[in-house]
C-alpha cells in the first residue's frame, strides 16, 4: 500500500483541542510496524494551487500566519505544514489515477474549510484542491466524517465546480447506520466519477465525544464496502483520515488501523505482487 507522507505535514502541537495535526506521524510509526506499506514522499502544493479553491487573500494571509488557521490560532508551524498536508492527498490521488487501485494520504482537516474562511480544525479544503487539480477528470468525494462537509459544498457552489460529485455525512441524512450501509453501494453508484476520494472518518464511532453513530464493526463494514465497490469497478480510490476526538487517542488510531486493514484485505499485499 502506497502511503504518501512527509514529516513536514505533522505538527507536534497546535494549541487547540484537536490532536489531528500530530496524528499522521503517530499513525505512520505504528503502520510501519504492522503493515506492508510503502512510504512515498509527496510533493507540496503551491500557494497558486490553494487559490484554485480559495480566496487568494485568505490563502496568503494564512500561509503568512497573519490570519487564523482552522485551529483558531496563527501558529507558523501549522502554516508551514499546510502545503504538505494537501500535497499528500494530491500526490496520492495522482498516483491512484495513473496506476489504479488504492493509495493512502494520512491527512485530515479539510471539509469544513470554505472558500474564504477556515472552520472546525480545517484550514484549507484539500479535497477540493485535489479535485480541481485533477480536472478534467470527474472526481467523487465520499465524506464519511460524522459531520457535514459544509466547506466542500460551499466551494463547489461558489466556484460552480461541475466535475465533482459530493456525498457527505450519512449520519445527517440516515440516522440508522445499518440502513446507511445497505444504501452505500447505491450511493457510490449514483456519484459516478473516474476516481474516488474517500474520507474515512473516525469520529463516526459511537464513543466519540463529537460524533457517535457506528460501532467498530459497522465502521469496518463501511470501509470494506467502499473498497470492494472500487475494486470491482476498477475505480481508483485515495483515502484519507478525518475526525477522531476520543480521550484515549490510541482508540482513534485503532479505527484508522482498521481502515488500513480493510483496504489491504481488498486490494492485497503489494509486497507479494510480481
Amino acid at each position: 500500500m502506497k502511503v504518501f507522507y512527509s514529516p513536514h505535514q505533522s505538527v507536534a502541537g497546535n494549541d487547540s483541542f484537536s490532536p489531528s495535526a500530530g496524528k499522521p506521524e503517530r499513525l505512520l510509526a505504528q503502520w510501519l510496524e504492522r503493515y506492508p506499506i510503502q512510504v512515498v514522499d509527496p510533493q507540496p502544493v503551491s500557494e497558486a494551487d490553494f487559490c484554485l479553491a480559495h480566496d487568494p487573500g485568505f490563502v496568503n494571509g494564512v500561509l503568512a500566519a497573519r490570519l487564523s488557521n482552522g485551529f483558531g490560532n496563527k501558529n507558523p508551524e501549522v502554516a508551514a505544514s499546510l502545503p504538505w498536508t494537501t500535497g499528500s492527498l494530491v500526490s496520492a490521488a495522482r498516483y491512484a489515477l495513473e496506476h489504479g487501485g488504492a493509495a493512502c494520504s494520512p491527512t485530515s482537516g479539510f471539509h469544513h474549510a470554505r472558500y474564504a474562511s477556515s472552520h472546525g480544525f480545517c484550514t484549507f479544503n484539500g479535497l477540493m484542491v485535489a479535485a480541481i487539480l485533477l480536472k478534467p477528470r470527474r472526481v467523487a468525494i465520499l465524506d464519511c466524517d460524522y459531520h457535514y462537509g459544509d466547506g466542500t459544498d460551499d466551494i463547489i457552489q461558489k466556484l460552480k465546480v461541475d466535475t465533482v460529485s459530493h456525498y457527505t455525512t450519512g449520519a445527517r441524512d440516515c440516522p440508522d447506520p445499518d440502513k446507511f450501509l445497505e444504501e452505500l453501494p447505491a450511493i457510490l453508484e449514483r456519484m459516478g466519477g473516474e476516481i474516488l476520494i474517500y474520507q474515512a472518518g473516525a469520529d463516526a464511532h459511537l464513543w466519540d465525544p463529537l460524533g457517535g453513530w457506528m460501532t467498530s464493526v459497522q465502521m469496518r463494514r463501511r470501509d470494506r464496502l467502499v473498497f470492494e465497490y472500487c475494486k470491482a469497478r476498477a475505480l481508483p480510490v485515495v483515502w484519507n483520515l478525518a475526525g477522531g476526538y476520543q480521550e484515549d487517542f490510541q482508540a482513534v488510531l485503532d479505527l484508522h488501523h482498521a481502515t488500513m486493514e480493510e483496504c489491504l484485505a481488498v486490494f492485497g499485499d503489494p509486497s507479494k505482487e510480481g
